[in-house]
């Protein structure tokens, strides 16, 4: 039995609010799980900031005895520090080559701007005129 740290969708249509539960990894995603261990709401609140509750004595103890965080459960932990940061590979496009920038973990953008080319383009432009 693999358990998977995982969020499970409460609230309403347009309103979602998360549990985050440590479950089996065959059990539906609102269905049975093992044992609840926080909360998350996407949605900013009246202070403008995303609110969510960790136990984080019990997170610790679910990764220790081998349970694997989903994508955004990762997200979540990696932001309230518990995590490293997720690997992020960058791709131009899918099976094109690597981009070698470096990236910001928190917003996953670039953080040094790529150069234009828009000189190559000019020169072209130019001699198409004549």
């Amino acid at each position: 039995m693999v358990v998977r740290i995982r969020l499970s969708r409460f609230g309403c249509k347009n309103k979602p609010f998360y549990r985050v539960m440590a479950a089996d990894s065959r059990s539906p995603r609102d269905g049975k799980h093992l044992e609840v261990l926080g909360y998350y709401n996407p949605l900013p609140g009246q202070d403008g900031g995303k609110r969510m509750g960790l136990n984080f004595e019990r997170v610790k103890y679910w990764l220790s005895v081998g349970a694997q965080p989903s994508d955004p459960v990762q997200r979540i932990l990696f932001r309230a520090g518990v995590l490293p940061p997720p690997p992020m590979a960058a791709m131009a496009r899918k099976g094109g080559p690597r981009d070698t920038r470096p990236v910001d973990p928190l917003s996953g953008r670039f953080t040094t701007p790529q150069k234009a080319t828009d000189d190559s383009n000019s020169s072209k432009d130019g001699d198409a005129d004549s």
